[in-house]
């Protein structure tokens, strides 16, 4: 997978698909055994100096929790060196924890925390931040804090690589993904292509369902026709035209148009097609085969 300048990149895939693994090997934590981690062409296996300009951190930041949040920050910069020492107010004011730079970090929240490990990773002028799961665990508030925080950082330029089981954030945050399964990559794109290779289904509600359902399940150019759980049926159709003859077709017998409604598809439903083992063939069919459309497009 490429990552790209500027990207906020969606990095998902199920546990044990292999995103921690793959993230620890761009940053040199573990040895491959075999393919390459490229980081601005360098590779982070041969030089500790492929890692100038990236940070972050895999699973959780580590700090020692008797000594308050700025000691922390200092002694990680003086590791560093260079100019890390002087931005250690800076980053604890961008992750707004100034207030709380004088208090233990064994007393700090679990969001809190993650906040100082981002500070840290700042330390490093970073012009690629990795992230791993940094809002797991966090309550509603500091996920809305965490999203706010990485927006900010995107916004000032800086790519970000974001690994999260949180589809709504990456939703809300992330222009590229690449999603994971068992070790391979099944989608690697634009967001937005995704959703376009998944097409839109639509829901429907009559006075009589019995009715309708059979009739859409007839119908030419409709695939894929299912009951939802909120008592709708959904269905798959080729193009606007094929609803228009839906819909005549339902008035002549009788199931008059209570709801019938487009609906563009959610990246949580995208992620189980593609990589559930139980997955229906039929969507994991569909949706390759219009990302293999939309890829070979100019």
């Amino acid at each position: 997978m490429t990552v790209e300048r500027g990207d906020v990149f969606g990095y998902l895939g199920p546990n044990g698909a292999g995103k921690t693994t793959s993230m620890r090997m761009m940053l040199g934590l573990i040895r491959p055994t075999e393919g390459t981690a490229r980081l601005f062409g360098r590779d982070p296996q041969e030089s500790i100096d492929a890692l100038e300009g990236v940070a972050g951190f895999v699973e959780a930041p580590r700090f020692y929790p008797y000594l308050d949040g700025r000691t922390n920050l200092k002694l990680l910069a003086a590791l560093d060196g260079n100019d890390a020492a002087s931005l250690v107010e800076e980053v604890l004011e961008v992750v707004e924890l100034s207030d709380r730079g004088r208090d233990r970090v064994g007393g700090y929240s679990h969001g809190m925390r993650q906040r100082l490990g981002i500070a840290a990773s700042l330390l490093r002028r970073p012009k690629l931040l990795m992230l791993d799961e940094p809002a797991t665990g966090l309550d509603p508030a500091g996920m809305r804090d965490m999203r706010r925080l990485v927006r900010r950082l995107a916004d000032d330029g800086m790519t970000v690589l974001l690994s999260s089981h949180l589809l709504a954030e990456v939703e809300e945050l992330c222009n590229r993904v690449a999603i994971i399964r068992k070790g391979s990559v099944v989608y690697e794109g634009k967001l937005a292509d995704l959703r376009l290779a998944a097409g839109l289904s639509y829901r429907l509600r009559t006075t009589d369902d019995l009715v309708a359902r059979r009739i859409v399940s007839e119908q030419d150019g409709i695939e894929e026709v299912r009951d939802t759980p909120d008592g709708r049926i959904a269905f798959h159709p080729a193009d606007e035209q094929v609803v228009a003859k839906l819909s005549g077709r339902l008035a002549e017998a009788g199931a008059l148009i209570i709801e019938l409604a487009p609906r563009e598809a959610t990246l949580e439903e995208l992620f189980f097609d593609l990589t559930e083992d139980d997955a229906d063939a039929a969507d994991e069919a569909r949706v390759s085969q219009a990302i293999d459309t939309i890829e070979g497009s100019p």
